[in-house]
C-alpha cells in the first residue's frame, strides 16, 4: 500500500532541484525548496515562473494553474525548518558523495520518522547513502532527467535495504507526476548512465584520436542513429564535470578499464571548460544564440 504524501521538500535549487519543485507543485503537492543561498532560491523561483510561462503560451496549463502551482512553493535556507511535516525529501545537490552523505546525515536527524529520503543522484550508491542514516529501508533513488518538466522518465533505484512499500510509494508518486517510472537495482551508474556515459566517453575518445571532428561526430549520431542530440553536445548539456564524476564512479565501482574517462575530458574539466554551464565545452555558447559553434580549442581536430 502506498504511503500518502502531501508535502515534499527538495534540497537544492539548481537546474534539477527547481525542475523537481516545478513538477511536484504543478501536480498539486505542497513544496518546500531548500538551499543555503537565498539568492539561488530567488533565481530558481524566477526560472520556475519562466518555464511555466512557456507552458501557458503553449496551452499546456492555464495562467490560473501556474499561479496556483507557484503559490504551493515555499523557500527555506534552514534544513530543519524546510523538512518539517514533509512525507518525502528529494535531495538534488551536486553530484559529490561527501556532500550527499553529509546532507543525508542531517536529513535523518531532522526528518519525521516516517519520512522517505530520496536522492536524485545519477550514479552514487543508494546503499552507501542509506548507510549513514538510521532508516535505510526508507532511502531510495529517484533519478529525474533534465529538463525535469519535459522528460518523462524517472529511474527509481532500490538500495540493498529499501523497503518494498517505499518502492511502491515512489513508483505510484512518479505516475502521479505524469512520469514513467522504471525500476533499477543499486549498481554503479544504474541503467541510464551505465549505458549513456560510456557512449559519451567513446565519442570523446573518437574526437581525441582524430577520427572525426566535433560536428561530424554529433551529426553522424544524430542522423545515423536518430539521436535528438549528439553525444558531445549532450555532454555539454549535462556538464563535463558531471560526466567525469559519473565515469569515475563507474570506473572505480566496476573496475573495468573501459570506463576510464578520456584524457581530453579530464583536461577540459581541469581547464574549467564544463559545457553550457561555463559557456564553453565542445561548443561555445553565446547568450541568445541557438547556433552550435565548435570551440576554437577543438576546431583543429578533424
Amino acid at each position: 500500500m502506498s504511503q500518502q504524501i502531501n508535502t515534499v521538500t527538495v534540497i537544492g535549487s539548481g537546474t534539477m532541484g527547481n525542475g523537481i519543485c516545478h513538477v511536484f507543485a504543478q501536480s498539486g503537492f505542497n513544496v518546500h525548496m531548500m538551499d543555503i543561498n537565498q539568492g539561488a532560491l530567488d533565481k530558481a523561483m524566477g526560472t520556475i515562473g519562466k518555464n511555466m510561462d512557456r507552458q501557458v503560451t503553449k496551452g499546456a496549463i492555464s495562467e490560473e494553474d501556474k499561479q496556483q502551482a507557484i503559490g504551493r512553493i515555499k523557500t527555506f535556507t534552514d534544513m530543519a525548518e524546510a523538512v518539517k511535516g514533509s512525507g518525502l525529501v528529494v535531495e538534488a545537490a551536486t553530484e559529490n558523495i561527501d556532500l550527499k552523505l553529509n546532507i543525508f546525515r542531517q536529513l535523518d536527524q531532522h526528518c519525521d520518522a516516517d519520512c522517505i529520503l530520496a536522492s536524485n543522484t545519477s550514479s552514487i550508491s543508494i546503499t552507501k547513502i542509506a548507510s549513514v542514516t538510521s532508516r535505510p529501508g526508507k532511502v531510495i533513488g529517484m533519478h529525474f532527467m533534465n529538463p525535469v518538466p519535459v522528460m518523462k522518465l524517472v529511474e527509481i533505484i532500490n538500495g540493498y535495504a529499501t523497503d518494498a512499500a517505499v518502492s511502491k510509494t515512489i513508483y505510484d508518486l512518479s505516475v502521479q507526476l505524469g512520469k514513467t517510472p522504471c525500476m533499477a537495482n543499486d549498481y554503479p551508474g544504474f541503467v541510464a548512465n551505465r549505458i549513456l556515459m560510456p557512449m559519451i566517453n567513446e565519442a570523446i575518445i573518437t574526437l581525441q584520436e582524430g577520427v572525426a571532428g566535433v560536428a561530424e561526430i554529433d551529426t553522424i549520431m544524430k542522423l545515423g542513429m536518430a539521436h535528438p542530440m549528439g553525444p558531445l553536445q549532450l555532454a555539454d548539456f549535462i556538464g563535463l564535470d558531471t560526466c567525469l564524476s559519473i565515469l569515475n564512479v563507474l570506473h572505480n565501482g566496476i573496475g573495468n578499464p573501459k570506463y576510464a574517462p578520456a584524457t581530453l575530458l579530464v583536461n577540459m574539466v581541469q581547464a574549467g571548460r564544463l559545457g553550457t554551464k561555463s559557456g564553453e565545452g565542445f561548443y561555445k555558447y553565446t547568450p541568445g544564440s541557438k547556433d552550435l559553434v565548435v570551440s576554437e580549442r577543438l576546431a583543429h581536430i578533424k
